[in-house]
């Protein structure tokens, strides 16, 4: 078998051009234009091709009309038989040349500050402003991150290093979870960057919280407490708090937190290695209330962190029970998987805390079906 023929590599920001596997389709090239979106730690969500063609260099010229706004669906059937390759590779290699330094000179001017505006406006469809005004609570929470870190903003963003960004998070004076939500901040600007060739690394990936953990401790709801709750279900902050009492993510996480429907579960999570897009079956009990929210919101919150636990105080307070945080319902799951005999591996991989022996953080694997099996060990207190 022959050596496969080594094409130019596309600059970030172009698009992409991928050889499918079978030998004998008669459009072998599949033409993807360039990433739009990214997951909650910045990877990349697969996009749908442009057209399938039977050359790499037509792959080639239809994303180059795609990038300049001359491309429209099927366009590729105008173009003809190509040239030698030698020549063709001379005149990509020409073109790429030519775009990837002009690209260059613009993005070397721009500053933190002018990427994460350009990150806000592709990421929210609007532009950046100070206006007061209602926003999501993924929408707060980033403007949030990008407040505390006001050393990086008039620096250039293709200069900044580990180093710059891990001085702005250790420099912050603030609690844990706010250092979680910069790091995230981080982690979708630079997925961003690199998709559009403004960076040369993505050197997020590489930044740590160096302080301890301040937001572990609180005082799970009693079972009497629950009760109330439950007979009050169809308040909508009242159902936000069972649903985290019985799934036990941080209420952060909740912000982008996936739902898978066909099987049942929540995906995601901030923190932590072992905590990051951890799996969470969705408990009988909630799922009513799960697909009831997420029918009538659109998500789990649709206000900001801050206003949700606000709100949470006016509400126990009206129903007779005692003060409590927003991170205590996660200390609810923690204790009714104890009450019920709930596997402290599997009630360890719920709550995403990581394991201290090798065993168990190497070679630990637990099948979703596993973890449904112990998840419904709970009782419902009501």
């Amino acid at each position: 078998m022959g050596r496969r023929k080594k094409y130019p590599k596309l600059p970030n920001g172009y698009g992409s051009i991928k050889r499918l596997s079978g030998k004998n389709r008669t459009n072998p090239y599949g033409v993807y234009p360039p990433t739009k979106e990214f997951g909650i730690n910045g990877n990349p969500v697969p996009v749908k091709a442009l057209c399938y063609v039977d050359d790499w260099y037509k792959g080639f010229t239809v994303l180059t009309w795609y990038k300049y706004g001359e491309y429209y669906p099927g366009r590729e059937k105008e173009l003809t038989e190509s040239g030698s390759s030698d020549e063709l590779g001379s005149q990509v290699a020409k073109i790429l040349s030519k775009y990837s330094q002009t690209q260059r000179e613009v993005a070397d001017q721009k500053t933190f500050e002018d990427i994460f505006k350009e990150f806000y406006a592709w990421k929210f469809g609007k532009e950046y402003n100070l206006n007061r005004e209602k926003r999501s609570a993924s929408e707060a929470g980033f403007r949030s991150a990008y407040n505390n870190c006001k050393s990086l903003h008039d620096k250039s963003f293709r200069s900044l290093v580990t180093a710059d960004l891990q001085k702005a998070v250790d420099d912050c004076p603030l609690k844990h979870a706010t250092l979680e939500k910069i790091i995230v901040l981080f982690n979708q600007m630079y997925a961003y960057a690199d998709a559009n060739d403004l960076c040369d690394k993505k050197y997020s990936d590489y930044v740590k919280i160096k302080s301890e953990d301040d937001d572990e401790k609180g005082v799970p709801f009693e079972n009497d407490e629950l009760e109330i709750l439950w007979k009050n279900q169809e308040d909508p902050v009242v159902e936000m708090l069972l649903i985290i009492c019985y799934s036990g993510f941080r209420i952060s996480e909740y912000i982008d937190l996936e739902v898978n429907w066909n099987e049942n579960y929540l995906k995601g999570g901030l923190k932590t290695d072992a905590g990051r897009n951890r799996i969470v079956p969705i408990h009988s009990a909630i799922l009513p209330l799960v697909k009831r929210r997420i029918k009538r919101d659109g998500a789990f919150l649709t206000c900001s962190t801050g206003d949700f636990r606000a709100d949470m105080y006016a509400t126990l307070e009206k129903l007779g029970i005692k003060k409590h945080t927003p991170h205590d319902s996660r200390h609810t799951f923690s204790k009714l998987c104890d009450d019920y005999y709930v596997n402290e591996t599997d009630k360890k991989l719920m709550l995403g805390h990581s394991f201290q022996d090798v065993t168990n953080k190497v070679y630990l694997h637990r099948s979703l079906e596993r973890l449904k099996e112990e998840i419904e060990r709970i009782k419902v207190c009501r």
